[in-house]
């Protein structure tokens, strides 16, 4: 049987409840802006902040809505890790409806997307605050390859 002595880890308690409270990898940086598109605010849409494991980084995916052209990963959003980045930007037109495929009778609603997924990158060093021009010639294509992100 072995026996911890109270003197020897008094500390101990202490530092359950540190670790505990610091939790595991905290909600990374927050990250806010404006998003426009040929210099008119974006209403709707959401951003993305992927590690760019080209450049060695890595952690979980950082990410906020974009509401009437501005967007905060500390409201209903994920802090996005230090470092290298890539900024993914979907944006839509709430006010346009999508082009149905022939034969859908599902019945769900379309909307219009502005752009194909637009990217850039840019270097996360802490909490920050990131204006976005998505240029007008963007909405010409193509889409940008990448990596499917999945937010839960």
């Amino acid at each position: 049987m072995v026996r911890l002595s109270t003197r020897r880890c008094g500390w101990l308690p202490a530092l359950l409840i540190c670790v505990a409270l610091a939790g595991c990898g905290g909600s990374g940086n927050r990250i806010s802006g404006k998003v426009t598109f040929a210099g008119q605010p974006v209403k709707s849409g959401k951003i993305y902040f992927q590690p760019d494991g080209s450049k060695g980084n890595k952690g979980p995916t950082g990410y906020a809505n974009i509401v009437d052209g501005k967007y905060d990963t500390a409201s209903g959003g994920v802090g996005a890790v230090k470092g290298p980045v890539i900024i993914q930007i979907e944006a839509i037109d709430p006010d346009k409806q999508g082009k149905k495929e022939k034969g859908d009778t599902s019945g769900e609603v379309t909307v219009a997307s502005l752009f194909p997924r637009y990217e850039t990158t840019a270097e996360i060093s802490g909490d920050t605050t990131k204006d976005i021009d998505v240029p007008a010639n963007a909405a010409n294509g193509p889409v940008q390859a990448g990596p499917k992100v999945v937010v839960p």
